[in-house]
């Protein structure tokens, strides 16, 4: 942790200077800091689940960005929570970007969140659920950012349309696998949208993910290359997938609804997701698959309070040396939040599960209280 913080620091420091360097060219905005305090207490952890049992930090971070130049700009930011009795940091965000691409182009290298899905870029703590969807926490690990590289091209047309690509090293979705290709995991992601007169707005999404990092799965595998590389399951930030294969293919629908599109004083919003995993390891056959989907429903009735519900199913075949067994869980959780200021949000959610699945910790039943506290600038919500 201290030397995560310190190369942060310096890095930190770096970039400012850069930035104070190209007064020359002064850009709109400076350099912005924020910070997020996110506290949950638990009754019981869920199957999959990502927040432990009793009170604990959940995804607290503190994040700098700003511009560098007219040309460019930079986010950098620690991620902490607690582990058991102790609290862990990461380095989550490390990221340059263009601002001056013609024609809608832009680029980004460094380490950042992917954008497949609908809620994996943007941090857990802008979620409207305590827990994120089973569809995230057992295929993407939660939260699955990487180092790598990011096009993106935007149409100059009058409804939204976005085309993207990633490259990454792989080694946050798979730490500990059986071959380490040096791109070991791409992403294709297309984005549509548009408006409905003056009170509706919806965006559909199309994202591929080809994982070249096949996971330990064989019995008495030495862990060779989880010793080179300093991966350790018990140190870090863990965002590994427990359900990973080598094609990944996600769908999102989103629409919302707001009066004359005031969403201040109400707004519904529906999210609809579904997953589909194949190519599990070399064992697997055309039927080896795993599937999720995601239902959700978040009504905001008056300007402080909002009520959710969601519906999550996870069907998945796990591995066990050369053969597989079927497993199967779904989650049903109901939300109520409390939105005094646009800075802060106590969430009560009850979460209760049905089926079978060979993880830790796994509960029938899960009551979370949830108080998220943020400072200054953020990072980008979902649609």
């Amino acid at each position: 942790m201290k030397t995560v913080l310190t190369y942060l620091a310096w890095g930190l420091a770096a970039l400012t200077t850069q930035a104070q360097a190209q007064q020359a060219q002064p850009p709109a905005k400076g350099w912005e800091l924020g910070a997020v305090l996110d506290l949950a207490t638990n009754s019981r952890p869920l199957a999959l689940g990502q927040r432990q049992q009793g009170l604990a930090l959940g995804h607290s971070d503190l994040l700098a960005r700003g511009p560098l130049g007219a040309h460019f700009s930079a986010q950098a930011g620690v991620a902490a929570h607690s582990h058991g009795s102790s609290y862990e940091a990461e380095l989550e965000d490390a990221w340059l970007q263009t601002r001056s691409l013609p024609a809608g182009w832009q680029a980004r290298a460094g380490r950042f969140a992917s954008q497949i899905g609908a809620l994996n870029e943007q941090h857990p703590h802008a979620d409207d659920f305590v827990e994120r969807p089973l569809l995230y926490r057992g295929l993407l690990g939660g939260h699955w950012f990487d180092d790598g590289l990011r096009l993106n091209w935007t149409a100059p047309t009058a409804y939204y349309l976005s085309l993207g690509a990633e490259l990454f090293r792989g080694r946050q979705l798979v730490q500990q696998a059986l071959t380490s290709p040096a791109v070991g995991a791409a992403t294709l992601r297309l984005k549509l949208g548009d408006d409905w007169g003056t009170s509706h707005s919806w965006q559909w999404g199309l994202s591929y993910l080809n994982n070249r990092r096949e996971p330990m799965a064989e019995e008495g595998h030495e862990h060779e290359e989880a010793h080179e590389e300093g991966h350790d399951s018990h140190a870090g930030h863990s965002h590994g997938a427990l359900l990973s294969g080598r094609h990944v293919w996600m769908s999102d629908l989103a629409w919302k609804w707001a009066p004359d599109g005031n969403n201040r004083q109400q707004q519904l919003r529906l999210l609809a997701e579904f997953a589909q995993v194949s190519g599990i390891n070399r064992h697997a056959g055309p039927g080896d698959k795993h599937r999720a989907l995601a239902l959700s429903a978040v009504w905001r009735f008056s300007p402080q309070w909002e009520l959710g519900l969601r519906g999550d199913w996870l069907q998945a075949r796990q591995p066990h040396g050369d053969h597989f067994h079927a497993a199967e869980i779904a989650e049903q959780s109901l939300m109520l939040a409390w939105k005094p200021s646009h800075a802060q949000a106590l969430r009560l959610q009850v979460s209760t599960q049905n089926g079978v699945l060979d993880v830790e910790g796994a509960s029938k039943r899960s009551v979370l209280l949830q108080y998220v506290l943020s400072f200054g600038a953020h990072g980008a919500h979902a649609f």
